[in-house]
């Protein structure tokens, strides 16, 4: 069984996730570490846990979602991936990062491309989705034994993500939620990219963008 911890980073309130199995072999999923202090406590729980990093998998390429990638790669030497039609989104990264005047000076390197379909860590499966939207290439990662989905800036407890932003579309958004999150069981807890986990159901019943 996939076990999950988040961490809260960055100047914008960002989730990141550290998804590991039962053999020690870990995911990074949207790692948004801004300062030393939030690298050191990332990589505190990844020592003390004895776990071992395998890839970085991104949601999205927002640049609150990859502060901490070049660190992990350079510590660790994984691969860092997501989908095609995110990689602009990262190569623009240094630019979005001035316009709020933040220090970031060089865009990651995308080593390989996440698609719709499965992702495995040894025995555990997640199913990918691509649900564009916030962003073009924006994914969610589902995991059917313990029903829960990491969707990113896509679906939030009681709202939903931005889409003024370079390659985002309120429609596209909201026939991805329907589409490819609100079929999943309705108690799967999502795990967004800010604020607390909610859930299909209550999200189906309250949100108040998708009714």
């Amino acid at each position: 069984m996939l076990q999950i911890k988040s961490f809260t980073f960055n100047p914008f309130q960002e989730n990141t996730y550290i998804i590991y199995n039962e053999n020690k072999r870990c995911w990074i999923i949207d790692p948004g570490m801004y300062s030393a202090n939030e690298e050191r406590e990332l990589n505190n729980f990844i020592a003390q846990n004895n776990l071992q990093p395998i890839q970085i998998i991104n949601t999205h390429g927002h640049i609150d979602h990859i502060f901490g990638v070049d660190g992990l790669k350079q510590k660790y030497n994984i691969p860092f991936g997501l989908h095609k039609d995110d990689e602009v989104i990262v190569q623009n990264a240094i630019y979005s990062a001035t316009m709020f005047g933040l220090n970031f000076t060089m865009s990651p390197q995308v080593d390989f491309h996440i698609e719709s379909g499965n992702l495995k860590l040894d025995d555990e499966i997640l199913e990918v989705s691509h649900v564009p939207g916030h962003s073009p290439g924006s994914i969610a990662f589902y995991y059917p034994a313990d029903n829960w989905v990491i969707g990113g800036d896509v679906l939030f407890e009681g709202s939903i993500g931005r889409t003024d932003l370079p390659g985002g579309n309120f429609d596209t958004l909201i026939k991805s939620i329907k589409t490819n999150l609100f079929v999943l069981p309705e108690e799967t807890i999502v795990y967004s990219g800010h604020g607390i986990p909610t859930t299909i159901a209550k999200e189906k019943k309250y949100n108040p963008f998708i009714q």
